[in-house]
């Protein structure tokens, strides 16, 4: 891992870019976090719309949770996003994506799996390589929490990452239905965020998605409203998910 700038921001906590080979990512850590008092983690995945996009989100959750719970955390750009590399299945599993939707056709499995499977393939080794180093940072301690509109990338990494303890995780994506197997196998706490009128989201797909986790501790948090719509509350609800798991 390179750092490649870092500014302290006005609210005390440090924001750092780096590169873990070709993966751009941005970490965030509390003023509080030293080698003697490590800070928890959260890694938050964002959706594949690009960081500086995304920018503004990401970083106002980051200060929230450093401020108020002092939790560090950190994302990455996601393969094929940004200023990343495109590669052609995914370039054509979106245009095909929009034409089905353009034409009100329904969204096929096969769209759906070249879309998504790729994605989570990619992503989930570059999240883990990404904790490797984040761990290794003596300001930054477990236990280890994960947020991400991307909830294929959240179930698989749910599954294979035993350092990840807790989960908050948006039902804003389609779902392969080999998804769904690895949903049962998932078994940490886990609170789901739904928008019942998200316009781009099959919404008895996300009930039983749900269903299907294989988690003792899991809450739906259902509001109304489209997929931009989250209400600012559930930003605490998440926090306050995360205090309960990771302190």
């Amino acid at each position: 891992m390179q750092f490649t700038s870092e500014r302290r921001l006005d609210d005390g906590v440090l924001e750092r870019e780096f590169t873990l080979g070709e993966i751009p990512g941005i970490l965030w850590t509390p003023a509080s976090a030293s080698a003697s008092a490590p800070a928890p983690l959260i890694l938050i995945c964002p959706p594949p719309l690009g960081l500086s996009k995304m920018y503004p989100r990401l970083a106002g959750r980051a200060r929230y949770y450093a401020a108020e719970y002092g939790f560090a955390s950190a994302t990455i750009e996601l393969p094929g996003s940004g200023d990343r590399p495109r590669w052609a299945a995914a370039e054509q599993a979106r245009a095909d994506l929009r034409r089905v939707m353009e034409a009100g056709e329904p969204v096929g499995d096969e769209i759906v799996d070249a879309l998504v499977l790729p994605l989570v393939e990619k992503a989930v080794p570059e999240w883990r390589a990404t904790l490797d180093a984040l761990l290794s940072l003596p300001e930054i301690g477990g236990p280890v929490g994960y947020e991400g509109g991307v909830i294929s990338i959240g179930a698989r990494l749910a599954v294979v990452e035993p350092r990840i303890s807790a989960a908050v995780l948006f039902a804003g994506s389609f779902v392969p239905r080999t998804m769904f197997e690895e949903a049962r196998q998932v078994t940490i706490p886990l609170q789901v965020l739904l928008q019942w009128d998200d316009e781009g989201n099959d919404r008895q797909a996300a009930l039983d998605l749900f269903d299907a986790f294989g988690s003792k501790e899991k809450t739906l948090h259902a509001n109304l409203g489209g997929h931009t719509g989250v209400p600012q509350f559930e930003l605490d609800a998440g926090a306050r998910f995360f205090a309960r798991h990771l302190t």
